[in-house]
Formats: structure tokens, sequence, C-alpha cells
């Protein structure tokens, strides 16, 4: 009777942690197409297969907005600078400052910006479905940006 030895295999590789550096992306500024005023973004991660999130921080300048949009798996934001604002279609025009995390469900019609006076840094995080993270819509308009926010 003979031995069998198993056959070896060769490892798996363990998988490694990765580091990216803070400024090693380009900034771009945000599209006309999608915001009104002066924004920048800032990419700051894209997770590989199968993950699907992906994070910015986003400037607005002054009086600098989204346009109206959706999400299709939701979207998170964490206010890092300055002073903004977020309205939910047929909601309240809300107030936000750094520490303040904005909590968007999927597929609810929202925008946020700068306050009127003051600049607004958020990392915005979100999910992509099918490749897309974001259903953008309509401008949001001077009367609507110029709503007097809840609770002031």
């Amino acid at each position: 009777m003979q031995r069998t030895h198993p056959t070896p295999q060769a490892p798996t590789p363990t998988p490694t942690l990765s580091v990216a550096r803070g400024g090693s992306q380009a900034s771009r500024p945000g599209p006309a197409e999608w915001f009104t005023g002066r924004v920048r973004v800032d990419p700051l991660f894209a997770a590989p297969e199968p993950a699907r999130a992906s994070g910015a921080a986003v400037t607005f300048e002054p009086g600098a907005r989204t346009d109206w949009h959706s999400h299709p798996l939701g979207q998170t934001l964490v206010v890092t600078a300055g002073c903004g604002r977020v309205q939910q279609w047929g909601g309240a025009v809300h107030v936000i400052h750094p520490g303040d995390v904005v909590s968007i469900p999927p597929g609810v019609k929202h925008w946020h910006g700068a306050a009127p006076t003051t600049a607004m840094t958020h990392i915005a995080i979100q999910e992509q479905l099918h490749g897309q993270t974001a259903d953008w819509m309509e401008k949001v308009d001077d009367t609507t940006y110029s709503t007097e926010p809840a609770g002031h």
C-alpha cells in the first residue's frame, strides 16, 4: 500500500491595509450641472469591490449648494467646518455645524450647501448601486435656498 501525500497549495495572500495620504488625489471643481456656486470636491476613498462605499470632502463657498438629488442607498454627511444648510423635499431648511451628522435615507430628495455668508465643508459618504451614487435633479432656486431655516 502506497501512501499519498496532499498536494502542496500556494499560500493564500493575506489582505493588507492601505493608507491614502491626504492630498494624494487631485481636487476638482464641483460640476456646474450638479452645483450652484463655487464648490471643491476632494476625493477621499472609493472602496474596491465588493464594497461599494465612497467618500469625499466637499467645500462649498458662501451661497453654494447642490442641486436637488437623491441617493439610491442613502448618504451620510459629517460637517467638519463652517456653517451650512440641508433640506429634504417638502421639509424645513436645517442649519448644520461642525460635528453634526446628517443621515439621508435612500431615495430622499434633498439638497445641502453653505450658508449665505459662511463657507461649509462636509465629508459625504455614500454607496453605489449599479454603478450610480446619485440621481441629480433640478437646481435649487434662490427663493428655496433663502427660506428661513427652522428654529431661527
